[in-house]
């Protein structure tokens, strides 16, 4: 395939930035995307010019790292990351617009990478158990009912990518804070920090700037891990019981 990339270009943080244009020929219908980047970059380099910066990692679907703006959809077209996203999803003469996560909490470091080190702080600020050291306690020692356990498991699927803040039109990250408090709620484990969790969680959520949630439903629809909106509900819920009995 032949295409047409339109790309975000930005050197820095306090660079205005803007769309540059450029053409990419033989691309293979079985590449994934960042392969197809990849072929722009030996382009660009073979050309003396500056390779376009993006990120990625373990370009395996699980990282989270690969976070791009495609066509105006968080990860593009699939319900997927952006690295598991295959050029078969487009055609022969396409044009395409690559854009970085647009949030005022996620600032660009250059081109199409941002700093989503506020995904990180909140995560910080409660989302952990506390554990006695020592030898691991016997698996079976504090049971779990199999439907908290399937929910548990479910919501901690979320990698922490920030699709759900890029879609949504408010840039709220409370479908990833939800997810967050929903898997350690669920738990035993997780009840002693419960109500103080929320709390700093949702605390520390507004501090970055992030926006409130209208439940559009934006994020649920851009997350590749498919994370339910009812997380939110719960976060909702938690935090108006934390407020309520003074947690």
């Amino acid at each position: 395939m032949n295409l047409t990339l339109k790309i975000w270009r930005q050197t820095g943080p306090e660079d205005k930035g803007g769309i540059h244009t450029y053409q990419v020929e033989g691309v293979s219908s079985d590449m994934s995307f960042l392969e197809m980047l990849d072929v722009l970059n030996e382009q660009l380099n073979e050309a003396g010019e500056e390779p376009v910066a993006f990120d990625s990692d373990c370009r395996e679907g699980i990282c989270g790292t690969c976070s791009l703006m495609i066509n105006g959809d968080a990860h593009g077209p699939e319900v997927t990351t952006t690295c598991q996203l295959h050029m078969r999803s487009f055609k022969d003469g396409d044009t395409i617009t690559i854009e970085p996560w647009r949030s005022a909490a996620f600032p660009v470091i250059k081109d199409l990478i941002v700093d989503r080190s506020a995904l990180d702080r909140i995560i910080q600020s409660g989302g952990y158990i506390s554990a006695n050291t020592g030898s691991a306690p016997e698996a079976n020692s504090v049971p779990v009912p199999r439907d908290d356990a399937m929910r548990a498991f479910n919501v901690a699927t979320c990698i922490g990518c920030g699709a759900c803040v890029a879609a949504c039109p408010n840039g709220s990250a409370s479908l990833f804070v939800g997810a967050k408090i929903t898997h350690l709620g669920e738990l035993p484990q997780g009840q002693p920090e419960r109500w103080s969790r929320v709390v700093d969680m949702v605390s520390q959520h507004d501090a970055e700037g992030f926006g409130g949630c209208t439940n559009i439903g934006e994020c649920s629809a851009a997350c590749p891990k498919e994370i339910p909106m009812d997380v939110i509900s719960q976060m909702n819920r938690d935090l108006r019981t934390a407020l309520t009995h003074g947690h």
